[in-house]
């Protein structure tokens, strides 16, 4: 039989298990976060009818969504997480209670080139605040302040959220006699970090028909450094300008009130997002060491989510974090804690002649303490058995001889100190639990030099 050589497909990522379970507690920390602030959990289908997923149509969704027929049925993989949540909500309308928070953590696909840090198929890690006909701006202070908690709570400390109006764009957009050309305007201001002034002065006057002298307005407008005063010198000449003003003042004050340090956050008129469905705070979070990576958690206020699904107006805010690319650059980067303790259990509990019984009955009353637990009953030598445990950086392992087990004492030890003891199980386990890694972050941000 000819055998097939193993591959992972490009732009899928796949991890070695201590790397798996350092995810894993990136996606708990989130959980965790999420609900403390009275999130419920939401989980969509993969799979959604192509009619679904493409009610926007057209664009960079059309051309990089995963599509294809089964039967009759013309079926697509999810390109976010806030197109599934649309239809929920559209769909479930009735018996939800608004405002609805959710959040949803979970894999999406895009038939984008694969290159470095950017996936295929990825996890976001996404929540969102839907009200019924209105929604208080209160709520677009709360969720950046929910990242910043989720954020610290993981290790991460040296990030800034960076937040902007779009109603203040719009408003400047149409003062200047620009109201038609806003989304493109938007569009190439969005990639000011990506591409530089020059560039995107070069995109407004060629490409979006903008007078040079306007073109250079709009860059010193939004890379202006007094941004109270910038408001103040345009204030009066348009009511959406007036009005995107006073939300940035009041969700600026807010985010101070929800617990953001003032060092943590800052109004950025270069924020525009390029997606046309935000109508109001837009968010971007940029790690302040390495401002090259990109926003690594970005999203904002719309105020139509549903609008192709039904006539009920829904408006709602929410922010998505890149889980995958952002666990690959932060490892690139040396972020992650190899030294958290990323091992599958606490202790290895080795039988040795006939005891693999009183092990059995040990596992069961050191997992009902919490600690987790292996038995290695393999025919295979003790040493052997011993690097397994190296292997997997598990820091303890339990002898259980037949002398032990007539003794009703274990032998334990450390395979760090390289320490062991006669103990009962019950002290085993004050033991083990008293010496495990206590570092509970699972980022760790490198000294710098």
């Amino acid at each position: 039989m000819e055998r097939i050589k193993p591959r992972t497909l490009s732009g899928f990522m796949e991890l070695l298990p201590q790397q798996q379970i350092l995810f894993e507690k990136i996606l708990a920390t989130l959980r965790e976060t999420y609900e403390l602030y009275g999130f419920t959990p939401l989980d969509t289908p993969v799979i959604e009818s192509s009619e679904i997923l493409l009610a926007k149509g057209g664009g960079e969704t059309e051309k990089q969504i995963y599509r294809f027929q089964k039967g009759d049925s013309d079926l697509s993989l999810r390109f976010d997480l806030t197109v599934p949540l649309a239809k929920y909500v559209a769909l479930n309308y009735s018996q939800l209670s608004f405002p609805f928070k959710r959040y949803q953590i979970g894999k999406v696909y895009r038939g984008e080139r694969a290159q470095r840090g950017r996936f295929r198929e990825f996890y976001q890690a996404d929540i969102d605040i839907i009200g019924d006909g209105a929604l208080d701006i209160s709520n677009e202070a709360e969720i950046p302040s929910i990242i910043y908690r989720a954020f610290t709570s993981l290790g991460l400390q040296r990030f800034k959220i960076r937040f902007n109006n779009r109603k203040l764009l719009n408003g400047f957009f149409e003062l200047m006699g620009l109201k038609d050309s806003a989304a493109g305007i938007m569009h190439a201001i969005d990639k000011l970090d990506k591409i530089g002034a020059a560039k995107v002065r070069e995109i407004l006057v060629d490409d979006e028909g903008i007078a040079a002298d306007a073109a250079d307005e709009i860059l010193a407008f939004i890379s202006a450094e007094d941004k109270l005063g910038t408001l103040q010198r345009y204030a009066g000449r348009s009511e959406m300008f007036d009005e995107g003003a006073s939300e940035l003042r009041i969700v600026a004050e807010m985010m101070q009130r929800y617990g953001i340090p003032a060092d943590h956050f800052e109004i950025d008129f270069t924020i525009a997002r390029g997606l046309d469905y935000y109508t109001g705070t837009v968010y971007e979070t940029m790690m302040l060491d390495h401002p090259e990576i990109g926003s690594i958690c970005s999203g904002g206020r719309y105020d139509h989510l549903a609008e192709h699904y039904t006539d009920k107006v829904l408006p709602g805010v929410g922010i998505s974090i890149g889980v995958t690319r952002l666990f690959y650059v932060l490892g690139e980067q040396g972020y992650l804690n190899d030294a958290m303790g990323a091992a599958p259990a606490d202790v290895l509990i080795l039988p040795m002649g006939d005891t693999l019984g009183e092990s059995i009955e040990l596992a069961s009353t050191l997992r009902a303490a919490g600690i987790r637990t292996q038995i290695n009953n393999e025919k295979k030598k003790f040493k052997a058995k011993i690097g397994y445990a190296d292997k997997l950086h598990i820091p303890y392992v339990i002898f259980m001889g037949e002398d032990e087990a007539k003794a009703g004492i274990v032998t334990l030890k450390n395979l760090a100190t390289g320490e062991q003891a006669g103990l009962s199980a019950e002290d085993a386990a004050k033991t083990i639990l008293a010496g495990l890694n206590t570092t509970n972050t699972v980022i760790v941000e490198p000294k710098k030099d």
